[in-house]
């Protein structure tokens, strides 16, 4: 793995242990010579996460459409922000860019950019861990409606499975760096069924 994308609020929280999370989990990844992929804001956890690595010496780039260029408040610091026209654009060049994922708390954004990566896994257009950094239990909830998924037939438990979790920064890191991908794609051929 050489880049690393998160996705995470453009809000704070209210718990400040999420924007101290957001830092360390910025400076881990310089500590690792990791480049930072996120949505190019400076504020909310974006921003955070974004100043944890530039203030730790690594590398930062942000890939945010026009349209929300004044609404996100765009970082100035960045090793590199990239402009695009669309969110799926937006999207489509973050997973160029990566070789992971790392989800922080935020909301609809993204969890759609989260699930996007996952169902993209599952289908076999990638095979780069996914992960969630489950700070304070903000994603237990998330967790349990993938094992409700899994036991009422709706996913697999290997496509489950491709969704790593931690509460830990290093341990986080460390199982996608341990990460196989599923052998299989969701669909079956018409010889397995």
């Amino acid at each position: 793995m050489k880049r690393i994308v998160v996705f995470c609020g453009s809000s704070a929280g209210k718990d400040p242990v999420y924007m101290e999370q957001a830092k360390l989990l910025g400076a881990a990844l310089a500590e690792r010579q990791l480049t930072l992929v996120y949505g190019g804001a400076k504020v909310g956890l974006m921003g955070a996460v974004a100043d944890g690595a530039l203030n730790a010496g690594g590398q930062a780039i942000g890939v945010l459409p026009h349209f929300l260029q004044q609404k996100e408040l765009a970082h100035e610091g960045l090793t590199e922000l990239i402009l695009v026209d669309t969110m799926h654009e937006r999207k489509t060049k973050m997973n160029e860019l990566c070789d992971g994922v790392i989800a922080l708390p935020g909301g609809f954004g993204t969890m759609e950019e989260l699930f996007e990566m996952l169902t993209w896994g599952q289908l076999g257009l990638h095979k780069k861990p996914i992960g969630l950094l489950n700070i304070n239990g903000f994603y237990d909830a998330l967790i349990e409606l993938s094992k409700t998924m899994t036991s009422n037939g709706f996913l697999k438990a290997e496509n489950r499975d491709m969704l790593l979790c931690s509460n830990d920064i290093n341990d986080l890191l460390q199982q996608m760096e341990q990460y196989e991908p599923p052998a299989n794609s969701k669909w079956i051929s018409p010889a397995q069924s």
